[in-house]
């Protein structure tokens, strides 16, 4: 097992290098000049654009720039703002505040999906699977940004059930709906997944043998069916975790949460390449922490693994 989570670490290395120059480089390589994009219509004065671009180290080539980039990551330094603001600051205020939305969205996903999966497998072709397969393939096939902007209108402005925006309020009520639009898309995934696992697991040579011994309809799908369905379903939420982080961005826009996803969105609108490639980086790193956490766990139930 050691050598099965060394030889994962090692495998990290290369892939955090890679993402981190991709980005790097799609940032700071795309066409204009961030630090004259600062200075809008009016400019910089040339002064000024100069202690800039010294200052973000803009004016050395791009290798070096990506170089001292990593240098500072590894010591735990995100860079600086355009405002002058430490970014690690910025992402330790942003941070607790989606940790909560990407939470309140795995359990609303984890929970729906689960349950409507298995009653949609054990009654697979029936009336109630039928309809909620159309369910989910109308929530896959809708933009999350147009689900969200309809359940702002909806739920928020005309039935006024929950604010239409969090802003400075966050709490588990605010963040109920954003959490449901966030969920959505892996509902419908978690749900297609689960019904087709526990109806291929129904005809289980084992599952059977547990019915054939005389063991209760209840037992049965709860031990025998359940249990082997949950595997892929467990690992999915798993690596689901990273992308919620990532596709918080559009929700945190639409209903103005100040969290990560919303400090990405003001930064790409303000144009500020420090916080765009920090923030992404940040992200990045959560991703992979959740990929390899979820990789030790899979490996802990089942041994094979470990060996393939």
């Amino acid at each position: 097992m050691a050598w099965y989570a060394a030889r994962r670490l090692l495998q990290l290395i290369p892939v955090f290098l890679g993402a981190t120059l991709l980005i790097y480089a799609m940032v700071f390589l795309l066409p204009g000049d961030p630090i004259a994009a600062l200075g809008g219509d009016r400019g910089l004065p040339p002064a000024v654009a100069e202690q800039l671009r010294a200052q973000y180290h803009l004016d050395q080539p791009f290798l070096v720039q990506y170089g001292l980039y990593l240098k500072g990551l590894l010591t735990g330094d995100f860079g600086m703002s355009f405002s002058r603001r430490p970014v690690a600051d910025l992402l330790a205020a942003a941070f607790p505040t989606t940790l909560k939305l990407a939470g309140l969205t795995l359990v609303i996903e984890a929970v729906a999906g689960i349950g409507v999966g298995l009653w949609a497998g054990i009654r697979k072709g029936g009336i109630f699977d039928s309809t909620f397969l159309v369910i989910s393939l109308v929530l896959i096939a809708v933009p999350i940004f147009v689900l969200g902007f309809a359940a702002q209108v909806l739920f928020g402005v005309r039935l006024g059930w929950v604010p239409p925006t969090v802003g400075g309020n966050v709490s588990f009520r605010t963040l109920i709906l954003p959490a449901i639009v966030l969920a959505s898309v892996s509902f419908a995934y978690i749900l297609r997944l689960t019904r087709t696992t526990v109806a291929e697991n129904r005809t289980a040579d084992h599952v059977r043998t547990a019915t054939a011994k005389g063991l209760s309809g209840r037992r049965v799908t709860g031990v025998h069916v359940l249990r082997n369905s949950l595997i892929p379903v467990v690992t999915y939420l798993g690596t689901d975790v990273g992308a919620l982080l990532g596709g918080a961005v559009v929700t945190e826009g639409i209903f103005n949460i100040p969290g990560v996803g919303n400090l990405l969105f003001s930064a790409i609108n303000r144009h500020e390449a420090p916080t765009i490639v920090s923030v992404t980086t940040f992200l990045v790193i959560v991703y992979l922490i959740s990929n390899l956490i979820v990789d030790l766990l899979y490996a802990v139930l089942d041994p094979r693994i470990r060996y393939a």
